[in-house]
This record gives structure tokens, sequence and C-alpha cells, in this order.
């Protein structure tokens, strides 16, 4: 748990590869974080390899994480070796937990991967999750992240992976919630014909505070990268994400897509989007683009019409958001932080309906005739 004593400013933290002009204030994020304490003794660190992995919150912020966690924990899964149980990294921010992890996939293997920062209490506390993953030539590694935090919480969460030849990486991250969250992700695709899907989902509301860093540099020939985000802002949240696709010289035939859907529910929202494609290489396409908008009156006459008020309606768009990161929950905890924070936002009664249509889902027909089989 964190020491309530004194505090540091983190600066630096999720600064994109390019730059734009300072008077944005686009190109960075300070957090004031408790600083760690001199333990006076050796902790465990994780393989000499790790420290090779970019994880988009920077190196103040990676140094700090690793400050304060003292010993890391580390996880291999053998060649060709099919992990059925996730590997679970979980953060309970009402204690201020910190923690370092690495995870080294290798040859052929395929691994699920599950981050989960929650809290549900109302105290101010202090959190951070810092995980570092290698793939080896074709590995299968599929990733579940979701951050779930009450208006009270700061919470800094790093997650970078290294992605070796014909390996696939597949990403749904989830921003839910929190007083200020700055999360960062650099994913290195080295390897020939490397892969990456990444779906992002948030939801911001209050004065809540989202600062959101994607880096992907694709180096390997015919490599692919995809990246969406959709995302929801009220009230008074601010959200700023910066999306970097940087395509390396050598990287010929590779192809990489960011996109980016906002909808804009509250009148005294901020926005940002960065997003930007650097290119290095003749023989590569780049694609990016956003989207910006807010419900009109039109369509809110529409829905009026089919027996929803405005406030109905945008319950309805936030609990989209949810609803995606329950149905997709990785593990159980997962699932009951997205929940939890569902209760906050959308009420009691909402939130059971989500979980008794889960319940339904997973208890289907053909599930049962699966199960005898």
């Amino acid at each position: 748990m964190m020491d309530a004593g004194s505090c540091t400013t983190l600066e630096h933290v999720n600064v994109p590869p390019a730059q734009t002009w300072n008077y944005l204030k686009i190109n960075e994020a300070t957090l004031r974080m408790p600083t760690p304490p001199a333990k006076g003794e050796v902790t465990s660190r994780l393989p000499r390899l790790f420290r090779a992995v970019e994880d988009g919150i920077g190196e103040a912020a990676t140094r700090w994480v690793e400050d304060f966690a003292g010993d890391a924990r580390y996880i291999e899964v053998p060649r060709h070796a099919r992990r059925k149980d996730p590997i679970l990294v979980e953060v309970d921010a009402d204690e201020g937990q910190v923690a370092d992890t690495g995870v080294l996939v290798r040859e052929g293997a395929e691994a699920i991967v599950a981050l989960v920062s929650h809290a549900t209490g109302d105290g101010r506390t202090h959190s951070a999750n810092l995980v570092r993953i290698i793939c080896e030539r074709g590995a299968r590694l599929t990733v579940s992240e979701v951050v779930a935090l009450g208006d009270a919480h700061t919470h800094l969460e790093g997650l970078g992976i290294q992605v070796g030849e014909d390996a696939t990486v597949t990403l749904r991250q989830y921003a839910l919630g929190g007083r200020e969250v700055a999360l960062g992700m650099a994913v290195d695709l080295v390897g020939d014909r490397s892969r990456l899907e990444l779906e992002t989902r948030y939801f911001a509301n209050g004065k809540g505070l989202l600062d959101v860093n994607h880096i992907v540099r694709q180096r390997g020939r015919d490599t692919r990268a995809d990246l969406h985000a959709h995302g929801l802002l009220d009230d008074a949240a601010r959200k700023t994400l910066r999306e970097t696709i940087d395509l390396v010289h050598g990287a010929r035939g590779s192809r990489g897509n960011e996109s980016e859907t906002v909808l804009v529910v509250g009148e005294g929202v901020t926005n940002k989007t960065l997003p930007v494609i650097l290119c290095d290489e003749d023989d590569v396409q780049g694609n990016h683009g956003a989207s910006i908008g807010s419900v009109g009156a039109d369509q809110l006459a529409y829905l009026a019409t089919r027996g929803l008020s405005e406030e109905a309606a945008f319950a309805l768009f936030a609990r989209a958001v949810f609803d995606d990161a329950i149905i997709h929950a990785a593990v159980s905890e997962a699932r009951a932080a997205a929940l939890a924070r569902a209760t906050e936002v959308l009420g009691a009664k909402v939130a059971r309906d989500l979980s008794e249509a889960l319940e339904l889902a997973q208890d289907s027909p053909a599930e049962r005739d699966d199960a005898t089989c």
C-alpha cells in the first residue's frame, strides 16, 4: 500500500513519438504521485530482456512504478504450450497497490493475459499497473484490459508488447472511469508478418481525466496493425488520445489503420485527439481518422417517438460501453469490476439487467448442448 506522505510530480507521461504545437497542451501528461519509499533492501527485478520493451507511459513513469513496486512478478509460457487459464494481473486501487509484471510467451505458445485495475471505495488513492510482454515467433496472445475506478482515484497504467515473427496479438482495452487515469500502451511489431488488433472502449464523466497514449511501431515486413477506439464523454470530463503508428524503415508491405469515434454528451467536455502516421518506408500503407460528434435534436426527437427520454437515450449509449466490457471479460474479476462501475454510473437496476443478460447468454441452449457432448 502506498504511503500517504510526500508526493512526486511525474512529468513527461504518455509522450507521443511525434509532438505537435505546445499551445495545444496535448504533448504529455503530468501526475502527482506518492514518493517511492527508501526501503534499503534489494528487490527482485524483471529479467534484463524486458528493459527493451517500450510501454507507452515513458521512462520516468516506468522507473517510478519499478521503484514503488519493489518486487516484480515474472510468468513464462513454455514453447508450443496452450495455457487455458488466463494470467491475471490485478491491482486493487482501494489499497493503493502498484504492480510490475513481465510475461514471456515462448515460440508457438498461446496465452490470455487479463489486466484488471479496480476500486469501489470513496477514499483518494493512487495506484499503478505496469505489464510488459514478449511474444516469440508464432505465439498467439489475447489481452483483456479493464480499468474501472471511482471518482476519487488516480491511476497509472502501462502496457508494452514486443511481437515476434508470425505472432498475433489481440487486445481489448476498457477505460471505465477514474479521477485521473493515464493509460499508456506500446506495441513493437518487430517480426515479419506480425499482427496487432486493438479495440478500445472508454467512458469518462464528472470531472474525470482520461489520458491515453497508443504507440505501434511496425518494423517487420508485411506487418498489420488495426487500432479502433470508441468512447463516450459526459459532464465536464477531459480526454486526450494520442495514437501513433510508426512505419519504420524496412517494414516493406506493412499496413496500419487507426480510427476513433467519440460521442460527446456533456456541455463541459474537453476532447483532444492526436492521430499520427509516421512513415520512413515507400511500400507501406497508413490510414487514420477521427469522428467526433454529439446527439442532435433530430436524433433525440426520433428516440422520443420510440419512448426514450433524453436522459434514457444517453444512459443507453453509456450502457453499450459497459455491456461490451462485461461480455468480453476474460476473468470474473474483470466482470465484477465492470459491473461495480456500471452500478455506480448507471444505477443498480441497469447493472442487474446487464448481469442477468450475461447469465442468459452463457446459459444458451447451444452452450448447454455443447456441454453434454
